[in-house]
């Protein structure tokens, strides 16, 4: 059997790389406004969008229509530059991913004010029939371009994860035969989440690109949405969401044409969401495992088995502080801040918690991960989240914190349910009642707005 190196070395004799998998130029690559696009009108978009752009070597694509997304990351990376992710489309956020590229620009869909310097919005995508014939060959991109620099809701200005569009591939090569195990060769996505996410660039930008799959390029909401938007699509239909979203959906009673499957990531899924996705939409809940570092690289389905099966020539390394990645769409091997318990010669794993999130208190363990599992089993809790204060107390011990949407308990009423389920040194105090949490696109909750709102309701 080939090792990652071996097939990284390969790898690395291809020069260049195809922008779309080698496919029928009328396959239907996204669904937009209740019309099917083919690939080669989408290639045709390309090249048009791309011939516009500024000579630059970077661009932060703010597109929100996940079409206008793909469109515009591929005609950036087909001018040679890099799509520059920031971890929302604030303008704070933007403008510290821009002042760490000189000289780069901002490319969106929408009219913006204020807008970046540099601001250019993205023409008109007329939907014309394509004069390509079905065997003209796919453009093709530098194997080794970086095409995209993604960032995390906790970076500032330093870049979390630098892709070349062999990377891409490889990635992307472990994704396809996971799901095409689960819903065939052939499938048409629907994704909740934001096309700008690396979870969101893995299963709704690249997936058209490098497998016969097909995307719409609605991002809906509310489960009515949901609904509308997986009607449009012809079956085999998958779901791309978060665990947040799938709550919202079950609790709806919101009906969903039929699901070859769901695809969840970003946050951790409990047992009992699982199940119940599950029996509601009759189809089976896929869960992906990786980060913005190394991309997806395992799968599971938790109602069935709790361990995680690794992609094909993927292999874990446990470390005193995580675990170190080896995959083909790394160029070398990684470490990740989780611990991990490997089974079944190293092909299966368990996931302990991660390293940050261990604690250690009067000679006891607990993780951050589990207490939050345990306060959002409570009944009447729906939404909730537990996590370590900064600052130490007066004998060096630092505190944990809740934050509980809960509308009919009181804290006293948390509080002693969770004394059932945990020793009583990771209590949370204080532990406090809020209307929402703070999370974002994905569902994650950035330290930084979790602070602010305890203190806010301190």
């Amino acid at each position: 059997m080939a090792t990652v190196q071996d097939i990284y070395q390969r790898d690395l004799a291809i020069q260049s790389l195809p922008l779309l998998v080698a496919g029928e130029s009328q396959r239907t690559l996204a669904w937009r406004d209740g019309q099917p696009i083919s690939a080669a009108q989408f290639v045709t978009h390309v090249e048009q969008v791309a011939a516009q752009l500024p000579v630059a070597t970077a661009a932060v694509n703010l597109c929100e229509d996940r079409y206008a997304f793909l469109v515009a990351f591929c005609a950036i990376a087909m001018r040679g530059q890099t799509n520059l992710l920031p971890s929302s489309r604030a303008p704070q956020a933007v403008d510290e991913v821009m002042a760490t590229h000189p000289g780069s620009y901002a490319l969106g869909d929408q009219p913006l004010d204020p807008a970046p310097g540099g601001y250019r919005q993205l023409p008109v995508l007329e939907m014309v029939a394509a004069p390509r014939p079905p065997a003209l060959e796919w453009p093709l991109i530098p194997a080794e371009q970086v095409v995209a620099i993604g960032y995390t809701s906790g970076s500032t200005g330093t870049p979390k994860a630098n892709k070349t569009w062999r990377n891409y591939h490889a990635s992307t090569a472990g994704n396809l035969r996971m799901l095409r195990a689960a819903v065939g060769e052939r499938f048409n996505v629907v994704a909740t989440v934001p096309p700008q996410h690396t979870y969101g660039i893995e299963m709704s930008v690249l997936l058209p690109l490098l497998g016969e799959v097909t995307v719409h390029a609605e991002r809906p909401f509310f489960p009515a949405d949901v609904a509308a938007v997986l009607a449009d699509m012809p079956a085999p239909r998958v779901l791309v969401t978060t665990p947040v979203h799938l709550r919202a959906l079950v609790e709806s009673g919101v009906t969903l044409p039929p699901l070859a499957a769901m695809l969840s990531a970003t946050a951790p899924l409990s047992l009992e969401l699982a199940h119940a996705a599950e029996q509601r939409f009759a189809a089976p809940l896929l869960e992906v495992f990786g980060s913005t570092e190394t991309c997806a690289f395992a799968s599971r389905r938790l109602a069935v088995d709790a361990d995680w099966q690794l992609y094909d020539n993927v292999y874990l390394h446990p470390q005193p502080d995580g675990t170190q990645v080896e995959a083909p769409q790394l160029d070398a091997p990684m470490t990740l801040a989780d611990i991990v318990s490997l089974h079944d010669g190293g092909r299966r794993f368990r996931l302990c918690g991660r390293h940050a999130d261990m604690l250690e208190i009067a000679g006891k363990r607990a993780s951050l991960g589990d207490l939050t599992r345990r306060l959002l089993a409570i009944p009447g809790v729906e939404d909730g989240v537990v996590f370590q204060l900064d600052e130490a107390d007066a004998i060096g011990v630092r505190r944990i914190a809740a934050l509980a949407v809960a509308p009919a308990l009181d804290e006293h009423t948390i509080l002693d349910a969770l004394r059932r389920a945990i020793d009583p040194v990771f209590l949370p105090r204080p532990l406090r009642l809020v209307d929402s949490l703070p999370r974002n696109e994905t569902g994650k909750l950035p330290r930084a707005a979790l602070l602010a709102l305890l203190a806010h309701h301190g």
